[in-house]
């Protein structure tokens, strides 16, 4: 009896310090009920979207009153009372009307398109952030993170399915399923002369070439790295741990490039007549950081539940100080582009924040607010990045804000002033944090915690700031 209690303690405290962790009971539970809860409320959404334009107009009504009507309805109301006007007029009137009428019924119908799309982009920046921090880590030969690694790669897992979401996104733009691309509609383009300037590069064929491209070239890495990676636990040299930095130091070159690019197509093109040279390192900051604070949440919980007993508070203070970071430098990023075209002032540039100044005011700057002065008040002081419950609330506030950053991105082009945060942004956000959680926990629960073969784990296990 005697013998089998200590057994029994001893693989305790392996599965506990180390080596595996076991998906819990309530872990599976939250993430199949967000999903659920999610896919039900984006189905309501998509099934209660108004499908004729009939439909938009007292779907605005109901929602603005009479006085709001008759805003939207002006000129077909007034049409008939008008009848002195000439029929040239009424021509154009109709015209503009009919025009006006559809583009409301656009706006609204893509707007369960839009949360999804929005979350679907959220929750994948999440792992390709945190690939990237991966790389870097990898690349640099850091000795401080390597017992963060399985933490990573964790994250990372979603990649996969998170991307391939996006691509069936975009397949479903391109058959014309909803109006979130307005270059794909080549009633649009016939009557653009900017977008016709830019066909050769905003079309679709071509768009999806790229982002198969992107998405097999992300995965590739992450699936060798984490071949090697595992590998290595197990052999009697540092080959794979070799391989693993030339594969981290090319996914970084390939990443930069393409990871710019992807902003390009993927959102900045949602508004085709506006663009920025810094929009790549903007999107960039954005993801890097909700990565980093990722990583902190995941390993803080991992800790609380006896796990990760070799990540100590220095481990912590070093993520806390990335977050930091990179939300100032986020900020430099955010007000350089706003200033630059701002103060230029020239219209088919400045038009991209007005729009948001206008219709999005408050979460236009409430973004601020969440994304740089609460990290920067709450993680200035050096002994707060060591306190995990500071660390905590500040990444819950950075992933509020750069998820507002996301929507603020999408949403003006695509739904305009119809916006609302409501069941289909909320349903969106259900679902994938739901995927998100389940994937990302799985997957740490298939390898060992500690990469024990890992050359740099003795440094990282002795890490003193």
């Amino acid at each position: 009896m005697a013998d089998f209690s200590v057994c029994y303690e001893f693989k305790r405290k392996i599965n506990k310090i180390g080596l595996m962790y076991k998906v819990s009971k309530n872990i599976k539970i939250l993430s199949f009920s967000l999903m659920i809860i999610g896919a039900l409320g984006l189905a309501f959404s998509f099934y209660s979207a108004p499908k004729t334009i009939e439909q938009a107009k007292e779907m605005v009504a109901d929602s603005h009153g009479d006085s709001h009507d008759e805003d939207h309805g002006a000129v077909s109301s007034h049409s008939g009372e008008d009848s002195h006007y000439e029929n040239d007029a009424h021509v154009e009137n109709d015209a503009h009307s009919n025009s006006h009428d559809e583009h409301l019924l656009h706006k609204l119908q893509n707007r369960p398109w839009s949360a999804l799309y929005v979350a679907a982009l959220f929750f994948m920046f999440l792992s390709l952030g945190t690939l990237a921090f991966y790389a870097i880590q990898r690349a640099s030969q850091a000795g401080w993170s390597p017992l963060l690694f399985r933490v990573m790669e964790g994250i990372t897992a979603y990649l996969l399915p998170g991307s391939l979401i996006i691509l069936v996104i975009l397949i479903l733009s391109s058959m014309h399923l909803n109006h979130l691309f307005v270059w794909m509609d080549p009633d649009v383009v016939a009557h653009d002369k900017i977008i016709q300037g830019k066909v050769g590069y905003l079309n679709t064929p071509f768009l999806l070439a790229r982002a198969v491209f992107y998405i097999a070239g992300w995965n590739f890495y992450r699936y060798i790295s984490r071949k090697y990676s595992i590998a290595q636990d197990n052999s009697s040299d540092i080959s794979n741990h070799t391989k693993n930095f030339k594969w981290s130091a090319g996914f970084l070159a390939f990443f930069i490039v393409t990871e710019s690019m992807m902003s390009w197509d993927w959102i900045m093109s949602v508004d085709p007549h506006w663009f920025s040279t810094l929009f790549g390192w903007y999107v960039f900051a954005s993801m890097f950081v909700s990565g980093i604070t990722t990583i902190a949440l995941i390993t803080i919980y991992l800790k609380s539940k006896g796990y990760l007993e070799k990540v100590n508070h220095n481990h912590i203070h070093d993520l806390g100080k990335f977050m930091f970071g990179v939300s100032v430098f986020w900020t430099y990023l955010w007000f350089s582009q706003f200033m630059l075209i701002w103060y230029a002032n020239i219209p088919e540039e400045v038009t991209y924040f007005i729009t948001r100044i206008e219709d999005y005011n408050l979460p236009f700057f409430g973004m601020i607010a969440l994304n740089f002065i609460f990290p920067l008040l709450l993680l200035m002081n050096s002994d707060y990045k060591r306190v995990n419950w500071f660390i905590v609330t500040t990444g819950i506030i950075i992933l509020v804000g750069h998820y507002i950053d996301v929507f603020n991105m999408i949403m003006p082009a695509t739904v305009g002033d119809k916006w609302f945060i409501g069941i289909p942004e909320l349903s969106g956000i259900a679902f994938f944090a739901g995927l998100f959680i389940y994937v990302v926990f799985n997957s740490i629960s298939k390898a060992p915690l500690e990469p024990t073969g890992d050359p740099l784990l003795k440094e990282s296990e002795k890490f003193v700031y």
